[in-house]
């Protein structure tokens, strides 16, 4: 994979581009966006800009391959570059960006490295990106290709045919094709990009979980709306808000194929499937497919939320997992839980809970909860390898084996 000589260089100047990788990864930014704005408009989502998700994001993903091509020369980081396949895909990376990345990635780790940044070691780091890059191109044009679609434009017009409110905050919208034509194949898990113009006129693009039962001839998304940002910066939610606000039945929307590589498989084995707050989506879609297919897995459903009332979906996927022969569940409520077998107050315990053996597990939810049960499960005996996560948002937690 990578160059006897640049292993060496790359080895060699590993610490010093990964303790400035923030420093980097924001002149990058500020930098390429204050040249070509228009990037903003339709590809980069502003509110990560703001908080600085997007920044430790990319220097995460940068510094996790680099650091898998020195410690598995063999292999191909093949986890890294699926999950951010897939993110690109959703909305629609092109081979040129790459060379625009590129420009300007170079010229801030220039900058902030200065005379450490020798000639050899320039070349190397420029061998890993554009190995990093080339198995990215590739991946994505598969994914495109699966999609139908060539140069990632797989957008499509929807109609919202049904608003649906499922807790407070929470709104679910199904949606039908405008053109009237065949859905695009999903798995369940897989999310969507909805793409919006913002009232100052710039498009966003956020991700949603298909939470809705597969099959037919609709998909449906699960919407939370979520709190502003930083004063003075452009807020978090301002998309989720948007749809909350703007969106009734009758509106069209502006979706992408599904995509995500968090989906769950077709089996035997059990299943544990963990979730806080609105990460139940993707997991109420799994659901949904398992009763679909008549599965008689085992299933283990563990969830937790705030209250009862704030569980969204929660009388929905509770009706799945009843009439699943080999399903139980069991939630947790911080307050006003109805204390039972089925039903426990406070924050997700592990410790009581009867995990079967062999399961794999898929888990979505906030990142402090998943790398707190990640721990939990690994402490159990469950292998890292049977631990599948989905994050919304930018992913910079590329948790080791």
């Amino acid at each position: 994979m990578l160059s006897a000589e640049s292993a060496a260089a790359v080895r060699a100047t590993l610490p010093a581009v990964a303790g400035s990788l923030d420093a980097i990864t924001a002149r990058f930014y500020d930098t390429m966006l204050g040249d070509r704005p228009e990037l903003l408009d339709g590809l980069f989502n502003r509110g990560n800009q703001a908080d600085g998700g997007q920044r430790r994001a990319l220097a995460a993903s940068v510094a996790g391959f680099a650091t898998a091509l020195l410690e598995r020369p063999d292999e191909r980081p093949d986890t890294i570059l699926e999950r951010i396949a897939h993110k690109h895909a959703a909305v629609g990376v092109t081979d040129d960006q790459y060379v625009v990345v590129h420009k300007y990635l170079f010229a801030a780790i220039a900058e902030e490295l200065g005379a450490a940044l020798t000639a050899e070691a320039a070349a190397a780091w420029d061998e890993v990106y554009w190995l990093m890059a080339g198995a990215l191109i590739a991946r994505e044009a598969r994914l495109y290709a699966g999609a139908g679609a060539e140069g990632g434009d797989t957008w499509r017009r929807w109609e919202v045919v049904r608003r649906t409110p499922e807790a407070p905050g929470v709104v679910s919208f199904t949606l039908r094709p405008r053109d009237g034509g065949p859905l695009p194949g999903a798995r369940p898990g897989q999310y969507v990009s909805v793409r919006v113009r913002m009232p100052d006129g710039v498009h966003q693009l956020r991700q949603y979980s298909l939470s809705g039962a597969p099959g037919g001839r609709t998909r449906r998304i699960t919407v939370k709306a979520e709190p502003g940002g930083p004063e003075g910066a452009p807020p978090a939610g301002e998309v989720s808000n948007l749809l909350h606000d703007t969106v009734e039945e009758g509106t069209d929307l502006t979706l992408s194929a599904p995509f995500g590589d968090v989906r769950l498989e077709d089996g035997d084995g059990p299943l544990v499937l963990v979730s806080a707050g609105i990460g139940c989506t993707p997991i109420a879609a799994m659901l949904h497919h398992l009763a679909a297919t008549g599965s008689r897995r085992r299933v283990l459903l563990l969830h937790a939320d705030r209250s009862p009332r704030a569980h969204a979906l929660r009388e929905e996927t509770a009706e799945l997992v009843d009439g699943l022969p080999g399903a139980e569940r069991i939630f947790w409520y911080e307050e006003g839980a109805d204390t039972g077998a089925r039903e426990l107050p406070g924050r997700m315990d592990l410790d009581r809970v009867d995990l079967p053996a062999g399961a794999e597990v898929y888990m979505c939810g906030p990142l402090p909860f998943m790398r707190s049960v990640r721990t939990a499960l690994i402490g159990r005996g469950v292998p890292a390898r049977s631990i599948h996560y989905e994050v919304f948002g930018p992913d910079a937690w590329l948790p080791g084996a």
